[in-house]
């Protein structure tokens, strides 16, 4: 059941509108043109009419970037938005942000596209987080973490809509049936694939922060790295962990001689200060693939995230790196 609602801005519509387009909005991105059409409707309400499909151009669904034709037709449903409540950070600065990440949606479950930068869940400070923001945008106060990314990684985060969702998850990312699949640019050039097998081991510093280091007295832990493009200096690398260590990716591609680049805790400072003056300013690392049996069905699914537009251009011009269409 829907949460209560109320028209949205004083322009809301209760019908359903089919508006021709004009040569004066040929060429206009079909989510600048629904703002305009839909005053008052935040952005990420847009977006969500998008992605479920209640927007039609002529007939068929369409991403927020596509370009209108003279003479298209533009479906427009009925425009309602949740009332209006206090928001939490995160929330505030970018729901619209949110809305427009979501790769995938179902009665069980949320794929996101994290962004850099943005912890999942609130706490040791801050005033919230993914989690909560999204909780507050859907007005799903049920909505749990079904894994976490650490803050400054990107990419692919699973979030469950369902108590029984959240254990079946919970049960498969314990259990390794999950296949997660990461890109990382790291420091120097990476001839052939190889694999970490390092264990490690977590510390807790003053002030609550953890650190993992590769000790004897470690978890056991396994990584696979394969080089996808490589540069002079940089290499962009596959990660494939088989395990899931606090930090895993990172403490083991420092041990193996190629720290991921930004990386602020196990990373090359130096070389970290070189890279902002080219524009990297966050963690080379990015949630790129899962692939796992949907709790529901049964049936395997796989989910990519396109690697964000604030990590892409420095990846491409250090190692070529072309992403396949």
């Amino acid at each position: 059941m829907p949460d209560k609602q109320t028209l949205a801005g004083a322009g809301g519509n209760p019908e359903v509108r089919h508006l021709k387009v004009s040569e004066d909005f040929a060429g206009q991105r079909l989510d600048n043109f629904l703002s305009r059409e839909l005053k008052g409707v935040p952005r990420g309400h847009i977006y969500r009419l998008l992605r479920t499909g209640q927007v039609r151009v002529n007939g068929g669904r369409r991403k927020p970037d596509y370009r209108l034709e003279a003479g298209d037709e533009v479906r427009i449903p009925p425009v309602r938005v949740p009332e209006r409540t206090e928001t939490v950070g995160p929330l505030r600065r970018g729901g619209a942000v949110l809305e427009s990440g979501i790769l995938h949606e179902d009665d069980s479950l949320l794929i996101v596209n994290k962004p850099s930068g943005l912890p999942v869940h609130g706490g040791s400070g801050l005033d919230g987080g993914l989690i909560e923001a999204l909780r507050r945008l859907r007005g799903e106060p049920g909505l749990e973490l079904a894994h976490r990314l650490d803050r400054d990684t990107s990419g692919c985060l699973v979030i469950a809509r369902k108590r029984s969702a959240l254990r079946a998850l919970h049960a498969a990312f314990r259990e390794g049936r999950v296949d997660k699949r990461y890109l990382a640019l790291v420091a120097g050039r990476v001839p052939k694939p190889f694999t970490s097998e390092a264990p490690l081991e977590r510390f807790v510093k003053q002030g609550g922060e953890r650190h993992v280091a590769v000790t004897r007295a470690g978890r056991a832990a396994r990584t696979r790295f394969r080089p996808l493009a490589r540069g002079d200096e940089f290499t962009l690398v596959e990660a494939l962990p088989d395990t899931g260590r606090t930090h895993q990716i990172r403490v083991h591609a420092t041990h193996s001689g190629h720290p991921i680049a930004g990386d602020p805790r196990y990373g090359d400072k130096s070389l970290n200060r070189k890279l902002r003056q080219l524009g990297l300013r966050r963690l080379a690392l990015h949630a790129a693939g899962l692939s796992f049996e949907h709790p529901g069905t049964g049936e395997r699914m796989n989910f990519t995230a396109p690697v964000p537009d604030d990590l892409l251009p420095v990846v491409t011009r250090l190692t070529g790196y072309q992403p396949k269409n």
